[in-house]
């Protein structure tokens, strides 16, 4: 049961959330990792595979030791895991499970000692921009949010009702703002859950949620 089970894992090839590691070489690269799948749906990462899926094994116990190195050295706040092993054709392979965060955003240590916050696209990590990074410290705040439903927002909302996407550079023309003016108003509606983000590899597109419509609209203040 635990050679099918990797096999089947193996045939899945690496997606969204799924990564294969050869081994871990730099715990503050694998860092990055973490931080997406904790960012995005979760996910695994299987240590001792390589990237054309054939299996190769971890050589010592080192490699755990900088897994726990990756999740809570260079991770902030460290990203909480389980690790399993596994014995398939008679070679050892770490199966680390990261789940979907409780406490985004997650950050990692870069090359350069910044501290950035990853996504998982397919079968990439890439670094969250700042509209969603804020919208979910935002989110995270005891106090709520608060917005002031102004003419900008409204033009927003009625863009939306017409337009299944918006960017932040079209946002900031068609209301005749401020970058900055405009970042606020998506990441207020993000982190109200008015809007949602759809990230792919050229951009970041922000559309009205599944669950608001013109009767929550209508609840909004005049």
């Amino acid at each position: 049961m635990n050679i099918h089970y990797i096999h089947k894992l193996i045939t899945e090839g690496e997606h969204q959330q799924l990564d294969f590691k050869f081994e871990i070489a730099d715990s503050r690269k694998i860092a990055r990792t973490f931080s997406a799948f904790a960012n995005t749906d979760g996910g695994r990462l299987l240590i001792g595979v390589k990237d054309n899926g054939s299996i190769s094994g971890i050589r010592t116990e080192e490699e755990k030791f900088m897994a726990e190195a990756a999740a809570g050295m260079y991770c902030k706040p460290p990203v909480p895991y389980t690790v399993k092993e596994w014995s398939v054709e008679r070679k050892k392979v770490l199966e680390i499970i990261i789940g979907r965060g409780g406490q985004k955003p997650y950050f990692a240590l870069d090359d350069e000692d910044k501290w950035q916050a990853y996504i998982r696209l397919h079968d990439k990590n890439i670094v969250a921009n700042q509209v969603i990074v804020r919208s979910w410290q935002r989110r995270s705040k005891p106090e709520g949010t608060y917005i002031n439903y102004g003419p900008n927002e409204r033009l927003l909302l009625e863009f939306l009702e017409k337009n299944e996407f918006i960017t932040l550079p079209k946002l900031t023309r068609i209301a005749n703002i401020s970058n900055r003016r405009a970042q606020n108003i998506l990441i207020n509606f993000l982190a109200l859950d008015i809007l949602e983000a759809v990230i792919t590899e050229k951009q970041v597109l922000y559309r009205l949620s599944p669950g608001f419509g013109k009767s929550e609209e209508q609840q909004l203040p005049k």
